[in-house]
C-alpha cells in the first residue's frame, strides 16, 4: 500500500469521525432540547398547581379569619351585655344606698338637735353642781377651819402614813417570816458544825525570840566589828535585834518563812559554839532545807487531818507554806483546815459531798501562799493555781466565789463561802489594827449620823453593832423599820467587816412630872 492510499484511508477516517461527532451533537441536542422543554412543562404544571393550592389556603384562612372575628365579636358583645346588667345593678344599689343614707342623716340630724338640747340642760344642771359644790365647799372650810390645799395636804400625808405604816408592817412581816423559816435549819446546821469542829489558833507577830545560854554569846554573834550578824542579816534577810534583853536575841521581819529559817540557823550556831561568817552560811543552807521539809510534813499533815487525797504534790508544798502566812493575825494553814472542817459538817449536814466540800474548803485560801510573789489577789492566783494542777470545776469556783468575786455556781460553793465567815468572824480568830479599827467606827458613826431625826449614834461590840438613838416626834415606829433596812444596805455598800453589823434603832418616849 501506498502512502497516497494511506493518507486517502486518513482522511476518509477523520471525515468519518467529524460526521459522526456533528451527527451525535445534533442528536444530543435534540434530546437535552426535549428535556428542557418537559421540565419547564412540568415546573408550569407545579407553579400552577402551586398557585391554586396558595389560593384554596387563602380562601379557607380568610374564611376562618372571618368566624374567628365575628365569634370574638359576639363574645364582646355578650360581655359588654352582662357589664352594663352589673353597671345598672350598681346603680340601683347606689340609689338604694344613697336613700338610705339620705335617711340616717335625717336620724342623725333629729339626734343632734335632741343632743344639743340635752347637753344645754346638762351644762345648766352642771353650773348648779359646782355652784352647790362651791357653796358645800365653802361651808366645810367654815366647819373645818381649813382651806382645800390645807386639807389636800392633810388627806396627802394621812395617806402617806398609811402606806409607810402598810409598807413598814410588810417588811416585818416577810422578815420576821423568812427567818422564822430559814433560821432553824441555817442554826441547826451552823451550831453543829462549830461545836464538831474543835482547832487550835496560834496568833503569829513579827518577831521570833532566840534564847542564849549567856550574855557573853551575843558579842560572838556581833562578831568582830559586826561581820557575823551582817552576814547573818545578809543571807536570811532578818533585822537581829541585840539590847539589853538577858539571855535573848530578838529576830525581826514581816516574812515568817525567813524569821524562821533565821531562828533555826541561829540555834544551830549557838549549839554549835562555832559562830564565823562560812559557818553562818553553812547553818543558814541547812535550815532552808528544814524549812522546806518542814513545809512539806506540815502540808501532808493537813491532808492527813483533814481526809483529803489525791491533790498535787506542788499543791500540798504551797499549802505547807501556809503554815508561815497570817491574815490578822490568824495563822492561814489553821484556818484553811478549820474552813475544811466546817465545809464537811455542813456539807454533812445538807445531803452534799463531803470530800469535795473538804478539799474545797483547804484549798479555798491556797493563793495566799504566792501573793506576795505574783501579781493579783489571792482569790486569782489561788482559781489559777487549781487550774494548773487539775482540780475539779466545783473546787475552782468555791475557790473564785469565796470573797463574792464570782456567782456561786454550786451548794458547794456557798458552804465554803459560809464556812469562810464563820471562822474568820470567830470572836478572837482575826485582830485588826488600830487604824482600821477606828476607822471603822468612825465610818459607822457617819453613815447612821447622816439620816433625818437620829439624835446620837453609838457603835459597841468592837464594831459589831451601832445603835441608834432617833427623835422620837420625827421618826414613827414605822419609820424606824425602813431606816434600819437603809442603814444596814448603805453599811454593806460603803464598808468592809468581817461578820456581820448589827443595826438596832431605839425611839424613846417619856412623860416626866413631879409631885410638889
Amino acid at each position: 500500500m501506498t502512502s497516497q492510499t494511506i493518507v486517502a484511508c486518513v482522511v476518509a477516517i477523520l471525515i468519518t469521525a467529524v460526521v459522526t461527532w456533528l451527527i451525535s451533537s445534533v442528536y444530543r441536542k435534540q434530546v437535552y432540547e426535549k428535556q428542557i422543554g418537559s421540565a419547564e412543562d412540568r415546573a408550569k404544571e407545579i407553579i400552577d398547581e402551586a398557585e391554586k393550592t396558595a389560593e384554596t389556603k387563602k380562601r379557607e384562612a380568610l374564611l376562618e379569619a372571618k368566624e374567628e372575628n365575628l365569634k370574638a365579636k359576639n363574645e364582646l358583645e355578650k360581655e359588654t351585655r352582662e357589664r352594663r346588667a352589673e353597671l345598672q345593678r350598681s346603680e340601683r344599689r347606689l340609689v338604694n344606698k344613697e336613700e338610705s343614707l339620705d335617711k340616717k342623716l335625717d336620724a342623725m340630724e333629729r339626734r343632734e338637735n335632741s343632743f344639743a338640747a340635752k347637753e344645754e340642760k346638762l351644762k345648766a344642771k352642771t353650773q348648779e353642781v359646782e355652784a352647790l359644790i362651791e357653796k358645800q365647799q365653802a361651808e366645810l372650810e367654815r366647819v373645818s377651819g381649813l382651806t382645800a390645799d390645807q386639807a389636800k395636804e392633810y388627806l396627802l400625808r394621812s395617806v402617806e402614813e398609811d402606806v409607810k405604816h402598810d409598807t413598814a408592817k410588810m417588811i416585818r412581816e416577810m422578815e420576821t417570816r423568812a427567818k422564822e423559816e430559814a433560821s432553824k435549819k441555817a442554826r441547826e446546821c451552823i451550831v453543829t458544825a462549830i461545836q464538831k469542829c474543835a482547832a487550835d489558833h496560834v496568833a503569829e507577830s513579827t518577831i521570833s525570840v532566840v534564847q542564849l545560854p549567856n550574855d557573853e554569846m551575843k558579842g560572838r554573834i556581833i562578831g568582830r566589828e559586826g561581820r557575823n550578824i551582817r552576814t547573818l542579816e545578809t543571807l536570811t534577810g532578818i533585822d537581829l535585834i541585840i539590847d539589853d534583853t538577858p539571855e535573848a536575841v530578838i529576830l525581826s521581819g514581816f516574812d515568817p518563812m525567813r524569821r524562821e529559817i533565821a531562828k533555826i540557823a541561829l540555834e544551830k550556831l549557838i549549839t554549835d559554839g562555832r559562830i564565823h561568817p562560812a559557818r553562818i552560811e553553812e547553818s543558814v543552807e541547812k535550815a532552808q532545807r528544814e524549812v522546806e521539809a518542814m513545809i512539806r510534813e506540815e502540808g501532808e499533815n493537813a491532808l492527813l487531818e483533814v481526809g483529803v487525797h489525791g491533790i498535787h504534790p506542788e499543791l500540798v508544798r504551797l499549802l505547807g507554806k501556809m503554815r508561815f502566812r497570817t491574815s490578822y493575825g490568824q495563822n492561814a494553814l489553821k484556818h484553811s483546815i478549820e474552813v475544811a472542817h466546817l465545809s464537811g459538817l455542813l456539807a454533812g449536814e445538807m445531803g452534799l459531798d463531803v470530800r469535795v466540800a473538804k478539799r474545797a474548803g483547804l484549798l479555798h485560801d491556797i493563793g495566799k501562799s504566792l501573793d506576795h510573789d505574783m501579781e493579783g489577789s489571792h482569790v486569782q492566783i489561788g482559781a489559777d493555781l487549781c487550774r494548773k494542777y487539775k482540780e475539779s470545776a466545783t473546787v475552782i469556783n468555791a475557790v473564785e466565789s469565796h470573797h463574792g468575786d464570782v456567782e456561786p455556781t454550786s451548794l458547794i460553793a456557798c458552804i465554803v463561802q459560809a464556812a469562810d465567815t464563820i471562822s474568820a468572824a470567830r470572836p478572837g480568830a482575826r485582830r485588826e489594827t488600830l487604824e482600821t479599827y477606828a476607822n471603822r467606827l468612825k465610818q459607822l458613826e457617819e453613815i447612821t449620823n447622816s439620816y433625818k431625826g437620829v439624835e446620837k449614834s453609838f457603835a459597841v461590840q468592837a464594831g459589831r453593832e451601832v445603835r441608834i438613838m432617833v427623835v422620837p416626834e420625827q421618826v414613827s415606829d414605822d419609820d424606824m423599820v425602813l431606816m434600819a433596812r437603809d442603814i444596814s444596805k448603805q453599811i454593806e455598800s460603803e464598808l468592809e467587816y468581817p461578820g456581820q453589823i448589827k443595826v438596832s434603832v431605839i425611839r424613846e418616849s417619856r412623860a416626866v412630872d413631879y409631885a410638889k
